[in-house]
């Protein structure tokens, strides 16, 4: 149903994206309105052929959806699940005296208010209304200054949507063709892959060095706190002592004119400084000064939600998105930092009202965009209204009151002083019993007012990294202090390869290089977890296998299309489309037909017409240095191969994890493939194999005489299929015997009949079990299925089917730490599709690459969060009973 608001002088119809959107704005207007959803887009490019309009089946185009013999013009049709919807619309709009289009202020809104023009074909006056938050004011002044369509940004979308149909429906293919069948490639999503492809190789590529040093932990000797600080070993005679950052990721020392300590050389420095007295060489004071952070865009947003709530970009999207439709923030799709002047005043009055008039400075701060080529819209991220409700005065709860606490907290401090302190940094200074000069220093750090910390502090991707409001206090030290070494410690280090991206860490590497868009981050990500690419090992992004694959295609055959600085390039395109700098169909022609007369620029359409010289095998394959082993990608996974031999790689193994003595490990684990002797019936061979889904045992059917001259040959679906069953849990493929195998493949075994119809005993998904027609009821053990008799069966089924609720409940896997939204404890539990967490209100399945032992409590979190967010499932649709004939 519409939302309606009266219909006295008229009527006006209102079209917005979404229900909830529509239910908001419906409370706002006065009478004569009627406010209605057109629940997203309303037409795209067609999905499939089925899509493809009759007229234009058959054109050498139509697959594309982009006739890009003429002018690129797209073929738009309306989506079939959306007919019913705007058929409502055209209904509605019937009755309707002025429609104003009041989706979201983006390219993106823009292109669907336009596209509900072009099919709704209005003959009464038409009205863009825009607005970046939902308030009683911002609507009412939405409704009083409307404007007109703005067909650049339709132009800049459109080109967007073209370009990524035709790099995906032009490249997607080839992968197809020479790595795997239904893959995809995007022009934003294949360069982050690429990415993270590269991140992995260099950390395969990492030789780690070990280094040494010294930490010395001093003593004033006043009467004073703190009295006692530790320094570090910083120089010996002049030369400085090396640290990690002076190691090159081969290993080896970048500056050789650094001192590099090992183990025995650490130790026996230490021992020549015992007893040796020091003296404070001199002290630096610094004054300390950090300004506030900027309020929040939606790539920063993201960042901070998965550092400090746990939320994925996907995750963040969708509350915020829900939080913004229901009227409690502005629009969450922006790359502005800037603050309206109401918002100002309002983050201001905020600020003193809670922290007082000395945490507010004289004059508002105004922040400018750092990010180039900002889009137009909006501005930053923050709570709506000309007052901010405190997160208390909300009511919301869960996810929604943790994210909007996090932009309110961050919108307040973003108009609050400067955190102010002081810095120093102490050299300390002794000789060893040989002679040798020795160099300690120590840092620390002293806030004497922490201004907008009070309010608010950043999340950090490195957990080792000091806080903004951490301190570090050191004793009141001047130059020429005597000092006494209470404690000499030798530490060990390694350097570590550089850390694996995070969801929030590649978000700002895709920002900085300018590729993509904020309001596609999330999607670009999902995409590449869903379709196998990457997978993640608690936070971290892990690539696959098969992204080294696909990504080692795009660079040797699409080198230019998976450039970073081209896919930036595009960017910056689609911006000077929008700001009427450049033209659409001169650009799609560059991009799919190459510059004419430009040496290396080739188009898209050439680089894909020759696919001859891609070596499937070549570009899939991956040697093991320093062995004979090669990691290939197959069509059903990734397997090692040395000279013909070969192992699968368990799913879940990281790249720079397969190691050459890993390697081997795989290799001299059985292959599965036993062969345990003939049946004594068949004569047919018993094999126990490792498969897909696990270990199991089979027969070798013979093979099949050649028909006879003129007959038809019998379709691979007639063709006899061999018995085959799992093993036991009991069992394992190094101990299933001959025996074992003939009692599997007895399965399922026929008790008897009762009530007419036929009894077995099997093995199923989730267990041993017994059928009776399309009734069924588990067994205790897997053993019962083998000695369960046709008595014990009729008992069994006498008895009323346990199910649900009834069933006793099996104990928890694992047992986690608490929920940060509901309070109370996860654990990981078996259910019937799988193992899934819980916090006894919300249940969430593991994915694909999460592992019950390895799961945390953080990630368990985030699995609820995502499942919280997407609300409770669908009711099925009871089938109404028949009615009795009369």
């Amino acid at each position: 149903m519409p939302a309606k608001n009266g219909n006295a002088g008229g009527t006006r119809l209102v079209i917005v994206e979404s229900p909830s959107k529509a239910k908001t704005i419906a409370g706002y207007l006065g009478r004569g309105y009627v406010v209605e959803s057109s629940i997203g887009h309303i037409r795209d490019l067609p999905q499939g052929a089925d899509d493809i309009p009759e007229k234009d089946k058959g054109k050498p185009w139509a697959r594309l959806g982009v006739n890009v013999d003429h002018e690129f013009e797209p073929l738009y049709v309306v989506n079939a699940d959306k007919k019913a919807q705007v058929n409502k619309l055209k209904q509605l709009l019937k009755d309707a005296d002025e429609l104003y289009l009041a989706t979201d202020e983006d390219r993106e809104g823009e292109a669907i208010a336009w596209h509900l023009r072009e099919v709704l074909k209005p003959k009464v006056p038409v009205h863009r209304m825009v607005f970046h938050e939902i308030t009683p004011r911002a609507i009412q002044e939405a409704v009083a200054n409307p404007r007109e369509l703005n067909l650049r940004l339709v132009d800049a979308q459109e080109t967007r949507r073209i370009l990524d149909r035709l790099y995906g429906y032009e490249v997607s293919p080839v992968l197809w063709k020479k790595v795997k069948p239904r893959l995809s490639a995007g022009r934003v999503q294949s360069v982050a892959t690429r990415l993270v492809v590269e991140r992995e190789r260099e950390r395969l590529a990492f030789t780690s060095a070990s280094y040494w040093d010294l930490q010395a932990l001093f003593d004033t000797g006043r009467d004073e706190v703190p009295r006692e600080f530790t320094a570090t070993l910083t120089g010996v005679d002049g030369r400085r002592v090396a640290q990690g950052r002076d190691f090159a990721s081969t290993g080896t020392l970048k500056n050789p004119g650094v001192l590099h300590l090992d183990e025995e050389a650490a130790r026996a420095l230490a021992g020549r400084l015992a007893g040796t007295s020091y003296t404070v060489g001199s002290v630096e004071r610094r004054p300390y000064t950090r300004k506030p952070y900027a309020p929040f865009r939606t790539t920063t947003l993201q960042q901070e939600a998965s550092r400090k709530l746990g939320f994925s970009a996907k995750l963040t999207m969708q509350i915020a998105q829900r939080l913004y439709e229901n009227g409690f923030i502005t629009y969450m799709r922006t790359d502005s930092i800037t603050l309206s002047e109401t918002a100002v005043a309002a983050a201001r009055s905020q600020a003193v009202k809670l922290y007082g008039a000395a945490y507010v400075p004289d004059r508002p701060r105004v922040y400018a965009s750092k990010v180039k080529n900002a889009q137009e819209a909006h501005e930053a991220i923050r709570p709506s209204g000309e007052e901010f409700r405190t997160p208390g005065e909300t009511g919301l709860t869960g996810d929604m009151f943790r994210l909007y606490e996090l932009i309110w907290q961050r919108t307040v401090a973003s108009q609050m002083k400067d955190a102010v302190g002081e810095s120093v940094t102490v050299k300390v200074g002794g000789a060893s019993s040989s002679g040798e000069r020795v160099e300690f220093s120590a840092s620390g750090r002293t806030i004497t007012f922490h201004g907008f910390l009070k309010a608010y502090v950043e999340g950090a991707d490195d957990p080792s990294t000091d806080r903004d409001d951490s301190e570090k206090r050191l004793p009141n030290l001047t130059e020429g202090d005597r000092l006494t070494a209470r404690e000499l410690a030798t530490l060990g280090h390694a350097t570590k390869p550089p850390a694996r991206y995070t969801e929030a860490s590649l978000i700002k590497e895709l920002e900085d290089r300018e590729i993509g868009r904020p309001s596609t981050y999330a999607s670009i990500i999902g995409t590449i977890l869903d379709r196998g690419y990457v997978f993640k090992k608690g936070t971290a992004l892990v690539p696959s296998f098969l992204a080294f694959a696909v990504v080692n295609l795009l660079e040797q055959h699409f080198a230019h299309l998976v450039d970073y600085d081209f896919t930036a390039e595009m960017e910056k395109v689609l911006d000077d489309i929008a700001n009427d700098r450049a033209e659409r169909v001169p650009e799609l022609r560059r991009f799919y037909y190459g510059a004419e007369g430009t040496e290396g620029d080739e188009g898209l359409k050439e680089l894909v017409s020759d696919l001859g010289e891609i070596d499937a095998k070549e570009i899939s394959s991956f040697p093991i240095r320093g062995t004979d082993i090669v990691i290939r990608v197959g069509r059903y996974g990734p397997y090692l191969d040395r000279d013909g031999a070969r192992v699968n790689i368990p799913e879940d193994m990281a790249p720079d994890e397969l190691t050459a003595e890993v390697a081997e490990e795989l290799f001299s684990r059985p292959t599965g493939d036993r062969e345990l002797g003939r049946d004594p019936v068949t004569g047919n061979m018993i094999v126990a194999k490792d498969g897909r889904y696990g270990p199991y045992v089979t027969e070798i059917l013979p093979e099949e005489p050649p028909p006879a001259e003129g007959a038809k040959k019998r379709k691979k679906a007639d063709a006899p299929k061999p018995r085959t069953g799992s093993l036991l849990k009991s069992m394992s493929l190094e101990t299933v015997t001959l025996e074992d195998a003939m009692r599997l493949l007895s399965l399922p075994r026929v008790l008897g009949e009762i009530d007419g119809q036929e009894v077995t005993a099997q093995n199923g998904r989730f267990g041993p079990y017994l059928k009776k027609g399309t009734d069924s009821r588990s067994l205790a053990s897997e053993e019962e299925m083998f000695t369960v008799t046709l008595d014990q069966a009729k008992e069994i089924f006498a008895q009323p089917k346990t199910r649900g609720r009834r069933a006793a409940a099996a104990p928890p896997l694992r047992e986690l730490g608490e929920d940060p939204v509901s309070k109370k404890p996860i654990v990981v539990k078996e259910g019937r599709f799988g193992p899934y967490v819980t916090d006894g209100e919300t249940n969430a399945s593991l994915r694909k690459d999460d592992d019950v032992e390895q799961i945390t409590t953080e990630r368990a979190a985030e699995l609820l969060a995502e499942r919280r967010a997407r609300g409770p499932a669908p009711k099925r649709p009871t089938r109404a009973k028949a009615k009795a004939k009369t």
